[in-house]
């Protein structure tokens, strides 16, 4: 029947393809807010309790319509880079975290602090079934029920007057938000009141390219695109990306003088050595340009508060060095007047990039604070001479001696601040062997050392990096092409990287070293030097030393002659 051969067709496109886009179309939010809204929509995985994407970003003005009136008939975002694993997860939703954007508390009042970003709640929906390719129809609507979460203050009252047994339904803004989403989903039922997202989805085959162009009449220019946080399967050369992700953890702050826990909001931003201000590098979510100072959410009277917010870091990659995150903390009144002389009571900051020239890793990172109200917290110069997280600090002390007091200049106040980094980049490493080679030109007398290391780099680290560790090892070649110094130690790596696209965990590059040979080589004199390393192998094949070294190329046998094949084509042109 037709729908069978439609739906062997649809098997076999599914099966060919690495790489998936899920595309969501947000048609409406009934919310009983009266105050301004941000909506921020991801995948989420709730059995790693680990976000997928990056935030796909609305933002909802009071008067119940996306702020931009252009755009409300096309509230749409795709999600890109899902790879083959991603879609045999165990389990898989959309989740939306709802954040208003007014008073403290939803009480109007001309004497009441504005503009403050304040937990309101969630919306989740289970679309494992929808991922792993099953009921995907673009027309059909869904309807997320909304989960409200209430302030701490407002749960204890009700405790009081009512049965405890009613409030366990209901979510405190003390929970983390991993574990709200979590508790949702755990629910099944959710009290609503018919209040909810209506949205449409459908996934579709294809990365971002060529999603554009099969489905034409989904996809334009104007749909947002949220990336995964981390990579897709295959990375094509020319697919340049350079996205930290930053995510606000969690804190613990001492009330101090106040009688009760403050209400803490978090400043982030991002600076260079001298302590300027780079503008517009911090994403919220897709869909918005960058901004230049990302103020958090600010939970009412919690110690402890758990943010789990993430925001995309864009900058140059030639920036990245000099950069740095710094952040400030401030407590945040709901009386405005009183909320207007509260000053700074912590900064923090964290380099994206360490002395050896490799990015920040990924991962957590425990920061330092320091006491905020001095004009020193202001000078560049003078906090980047100190350690920025616990663990530089550790170092600092077990090299110079447990005795080695901070400059008196920054006192240290006992809070704490947690973030996690995420670098996605094709041209930032964090393999200190890996940075040799491509930097190979910076330190000549190291090229051997550097050549030898590689063959011990992770290979999931090279492939990401292909088309310029490949570069590297042409250009090594090539610029040192009066001597055979390191053709052997060249000819040896390059094996070693064509034998990592042979082992099967990364085979799907195939089509990347394919189109690196055809499209990117450019080495015109690299066969001469090939055929000669690949014939001493040979020559010598009874020699028990070179027996590995012969075998490894051998295997590799297909892809060295592509290239020596295309360096002579090039030579001839």
């Amino acid at each position: 029947s037709r729908t069978h051969n439609m739906e062997v067709r649809r098997q076999s496109i599914f099966s060919a393809t690495h790489t998936y886009s899920l595309y969501v179309n947000l048609k409406n939010f009934v919310c009983n807010l009266g105050e301004a809204a941000e909506l921020l929509m991801s995948l989420y995985d709730p059995v790693q309790s680990e976000f997928i994407s990056e935030n796909y970003l609305v933002r909802w003005s009071k008067i119940e319509k996306p702020k931009e009136l252009d755009r409300q008939n096309k509230l749409e975002a795709l999600f890109t880079d899902l790879s083959s694993s991603d879609l045999i997860r165990l389990r898989i939703s959309l989740v939306c975290q709802i954040v208003r954007v007014g008073h403290m508390e939803l009480k109007e009042g001309k004497k009441h602090t504005c503009g403050l970003r304040r937990p309101f709640g969630v919306a989740v929906m289970d679309i494992t079934d929808m991922i792993g390719g099953r009921n995907g129809d673009d027309e059909k609507q869904h309807f997320i029920p909304f989960q409200q979460i209430a302030m701490e203050t407002y749960i204890r009252q009700r405790q009081l007057i009512m049965s405890p047994l009613l409030t366990s339904r209901v979510i405190g803004e003390n929970e983390p938000l991993t574990s709200v989403f979590n508790k949702v989903i755990a629910a099944k039922e959710v009290n609503h009141k018919g209040q909810g997202l209506w949205v449409s989805m459908k996934l579709l085959p294809g990365d971002m390219k060529q999603v554009h162009k099969d489905f034409p009449h989904l996809v334009d220019r104007s749909t947002a695109v949220a990336r995964k946080m981390g990579f897709p399967e295959i990375v094509l050369p020319g697919d340049i990306r350079n996205d930290i992700y930053v995510t606000l953890i969690q804190g613990e702050f001492d009330k101090g003088k106040k009688k009760t826990p403050k209400n803490v909001e978090v400043t982030m931003g991002v600076y260079d050595q001298e302590g300027t201000r780079i503008e517009k590098a911090i994403f919220p979510g897709s869909g918005y340009q960058g901004i230049s100072e990302y103020k958090s959410v600010v939970y009412y009277q919690v110690k402890q508060p758990f943010w789990y917010e993430t925001v995309k870091v864009a900058i140059a990659i030639e920036e990245v060095h000099r950069c740095h995150l710094r952040f400030t903390f401030r407590h945040r009144s709901s009386q405005e007047s009183k909320d207007k002389s509260e000053k700074l009571f912590g900064m923090a900051f964290v380099k994206l990039m360490k002395q050896d020239g490799t990015t920040l890793r990924d991962g957590k990172h425990d920061l330092i604070v320091f006491k905020g109200d001095t004009k020193k917290t202001e000078d560049a110069k003078c906090y980047l001479a100190q350690p920025g997280t616990k663990e530089e600090q550790e170092r600092r002390e077990s090299q110079n001696g447990k005795g080695v007091q901070h400059s008196a200049t920054l006192s240290i106040i006992k809070d704490s601040f947690q973030i996690a980094t995420l670098v996605c980049s094709t041209k930032l490493t964090q393999n200190v062997d890996l940075l040799g080679l491509l930097n190979w030109r910076s330190s000549h007398q190291s090229v051997e050392q550097n050549l030898r290391r590689l063959m011990e780099v992770d290979g999931s680290e090279i492939v990401k990096f292909l088309q310029d560790t490949l570069d590297a090892l042409f250009n090594i070649m090539m610029e040192t092409s009066d001597r055979d110094t390191y053709d052997f130690l060249v000819f040896d790596a390059l094996v070693f990287v064509i034998s990592l696209i042979g082992d099967i965990k990364f085979q799907h590059f195939n089509p990347v070293l394919e189109t690196y040979i055809t499209n990117h080589f450019s080495a015109t004199l690299a066969y001469v030097k090939l055929a000669k390393v690949l014939h001493y192998y040979i020559s010598n094949a009874e020699r028990a030393d070179k027996t590995d070294l012969l075998f490894s190329a051998l295997k590799a046998l297909k892809y060295i002659f592509r290239f020596i094949v295309q360096s002579r084509q090039l030579y001839l042109r």
